[in-house]
């Protein structure tokens, strides 16, 4: 058994309770010491499982600057399987040497886990001033395990900590190393940029990143597509950590609907963009002619990328492949509506969190999933894949809409949302269809919306069904919501509980953007009076 003893002081304090939820662990950096130690013990017993490296990812995304978390990261760089969040729990919430040494015995039984093996186990961190003690506490957890390596990475974007596990245990997918991550993106965005028209151009595009770790990968980058993009920062101050996400980043900009500080005089009609202090989010947006701030979100990147892959695949002749939208809650019902009804394509909901879109989008041989905060990607079948690579163009438009195919295959970061790879995969969309970002805005428009947030005592009493839409318990409450909702026309409105904190959020959106305010305020009434 591992020798933990030595190590009793990283146990946890009994006034705090643990879970591991949909970004893994993610509170106070003050409390977080117990759960580094065990995720790093967990991680070491799953990489012994699999005979195969698994991640560790030190990052809180988009909350505030005294907050961190950490999430484990599976061998092709999927979430962690949901059976073993629940034994991430039991190991975080053990008080004792004995009760942890218990729940590890179990575990190792019940997952017929050979202590012998080899356990490897990539890590990399946002640049939160916590990080590196945390990152001391985890790797204090790894070592407790016999015959387990930690490989630090040091300051990644979540979505490269997943790249390296991925390349790690499937060559194919690239080089296990940062800079694999930057030849591979910037050698794929070159081919297909080629087949976007002769243009020289170099397209200039502004990036907030949140003052987070996107700004040091972005300056990376940048020297290995100079000759295509211009890539230039507002916020990239990710070396002083008490600016992280500060009125700036995706979520600021999705919730206050306008720009972020920093971004002074946008030229108009040009797009912009925001990452959030991971780079696993990206939103886009632009200062229409009447100086009017227009948000390009997490659904206007599906939409944009489902008529994308969808116009490409409708000029190949015979070739049968499904396409599809996996939405959460949170889409704005415009949205669905132009996916299933103008561009014909099947849309499914899912709860929220990236692990129940990912889940659903793999059942199409083109999935693409977005929530409307900015995260998400597509993923393609290896059917997908084969069928393209078999295909025998009848012309030149055929060969080029299957080249552009399996390029973007390659371009898009198909483990996890990316910030990066997304924000490329969006410029090769609007080049290649030759696309304003008003044109793109203008595929539907927004119904208006509010989303609110709303601190209760217990968060856990709000329970729901129907992807989260609808209200279970508190019993009662989700009928004197539908009252409300039906007084308002293309009316919708659901509540939820918060997968991060003690508060629920509370979404409304109707036809009337001048009673949209007075219309969650009255639900917002209703949760407040529970």
């Amino acid at each position: 058994m591992p020798q933990l003893k030595a190590h009793s002081d990283h146990l946890k304090d009994s006034k705090v309770n643990y879970a591991y939820g949909t970004a893994g662990f993610r509170m106070h950096s003050s409390k977080l010491d117990p759960v580094m130690y065990t995720v790093g013990i967990l991680a070491a017993l799953r990489s012994k499982k699999f005979g195969k490296p698994i991640g560790v990812m030190i990052t809180a995304s988009h909350n505030p600057p005294e907050d961190n978390g950490v999430k484990v990261v599976d061998p092709l760089g999927e979430m962690l399987e949901q059976s073993w969040e629940s034994w991430a729990t039991k190991f975080a919430n053990s008080n004792s040497t004995e009760s942890l040494e218990q729940n590890i015995k179990q575990l190792v039984k019940s997952e017929s886990i050979d202590l012998s093996a080899p356990a490897h186990v990539v890590i990399g961190r946002d640049s939160r001033e916590s990080g590196p003690a945390l990152l001391s506490s985890l790797i204090e957890g790894i070592d407790a395990i016999e015959i387990s390596r930690p490989f630090d990475f040091g300051l990644l974007t979540t979505p490269q900590l997943h790249y390296l596990v991925r390349a790690y245990n499937d060559p194919s997918f690239g080089k296990p190393t940062e800079e694999g991550y930057y030849e591979k993106l910037s050698s794929t965005l070159r081919r297909i940029w080629e087949l976007c028209g002769s243009s020289k151009e170099i397209i200039d595009v502004t990036i907030d990143a949140a003052n987070g770790i996107g700004a040091n990968k972005i300056e990376k980058l940048s020297s290995y597509v100079k000759d295509i993009l211009s890539l230039k920062l507002v916020n990239d101050n990710y070396d002083i950590p008490n600016l992280l996400n500060v009125d700036c980043g995706a979520d600021f900009v999705k919730t206050n609907q306008k720009l972020p500080h920093g971004l002074n005089n946008p030229t108009p009609l040009k797009p912009y963009c925001s990452f959030d202090g991971d780079a696993d989010r990206i939103v886009f947006y632009y200062i229409n002619q009447e100086n009017q701030f227009r948000l390009l979100d997490g659904d206007k990147i599906a939409t944009l990328l489902t008529q994308f892959v969808n116009s490409l695949l409708s000029q190949l002749q015979d070739v049968q492949l499904s396409i599809g939208v996996v939405q959460t809650a949170y889409a704005n019902g415009s949205s669905s509506q132009f996916i299933k009804e103008s561009l014909q394509v099947p849309v499914e909901v899912t709860p929220t969190g990236v692990k129940h879109l990912h889940h659903k989008a793999v059942d199409f041989d083109a999935g693409i999933y977005f929530e409307a905060n900015g995260h998400g990607t597509v993923v393609f079948s290896q059917l997908f894949i084969e069928t393209l690579q078999k295909y025998r163009p009848r012309g030149e438009q055929d060969k080029k809409a299957v080249s552009a195919l399996l390029l973007l295959v390659d371009l898009i970061n198909q483990a996890v949302g990316d910030a990066i790879s997304d924000l490329l995969a969006v410029l090769v969309a609007l080049k290649y269809t030759n696309k304003s970002a008003l044109d793109w805005d203008q595929d539907y428009t927004d119904l208006p919306n509010r989303l609110i947030k709303v601190l209760v005592p217990d968060r856990n009493i709000f329970k729901t069904t129907n992807a989260e839409r609808t209200l279970v318990e508190p019993k009662g409450l989700q009928s004197r919501i539908d009252e409300i909702v039906l007084q308002y026309e293309r009316g919708r409105s659901f509540v939820r509980a918060s997968g991060t904190e003690d508060a629920v959020r509370v979404y409304a959106e109707c036809k009337d953007s001048d009673k949209i305010q007075e219309f969650v305020d009255r639900v917002d009434k209703l949760v407040a009076e529970i």
